[in-house]
C-alpha cells in the first residue's frame, strides 16, 4: 500500500499543530519509499536550514527504515552510504519510518526544535495516519 498525498498533508498539519502547541517553528517533511518528497511544510519564522534538516532526517529514515535517532553517523559504513546520497541523509533525532501492513511506506521528519520537539512533533504527525 502506498503513502497518499492525503496522508501526507494529514500528518504534516498534526506535526505542525504539535510544534504550535509546544511553541516552536518547524518545517516539516514527508518521504515516500523511494526518500521522494511528497509533503512538505515550514512555518513561519523556522530557521531556513530546517526545511533541509527535516527531509534529510526524513530520507535517512527511510532508507534505514528506522528512527532518524539509530542511524550510528559515525559508522563508516554509514558515512560510505551517505557520501553515495550526495548527503541527502542527516542522521540525527527527528525521523520516524511510516510502516502499513509491515512494510516501510514513507518517513515524516522534522526540524526546528531541540532533536527530542523535532521527535514528538513527527510522532504526532505519525498519528494522524
Amino acid at each position: 500500500m502506498a503513502l497518499t498525498l492525503g496522508d501526507a498533508n494529514r500528518m504534516v498539519q498534526a506535526a505542525i499543530g504539535e510544534a504550535e502547541r509546544i511553541g516552536i517553528n518547524l518545517s516539516v517533511a514527508v518521504v515516500d519509499a523511494g526518500g521522494h518528497l511528497l509533503a512538505f511544510n515550514r512555518m513561519e519564522n523556522a530557521i531556513f536550514i530546517s526545511a533541509v534538516a527535516a527531509q534529510g532526517k526524513a530520507i535517512g529514515s527511510v532508507g534505514f527504515g528506522r528512527d532518524s535517532s539509530a542511524i550510528p553517523g559515525d559508522s563508516p559504513v554509514i558515512q560510505a552510504i551517505m557520501a553515495t546520497q550526495g548527503g541527502k541523509i542527516i542522521p540525527a533525532q527527528g525521523a520516524l519510518p511510516i510502516v502499513q501492513n509491515g512494510q516501510v511506506v514513507g518517513a515524516i521528519g522534522g526540524s526546528g526544535g531541540t532533536a527530542q520537539q523535532d521527535e514528538d512533533c513527527a510522532r504526532m504527525g505519525l498519528s494522524a495516519l
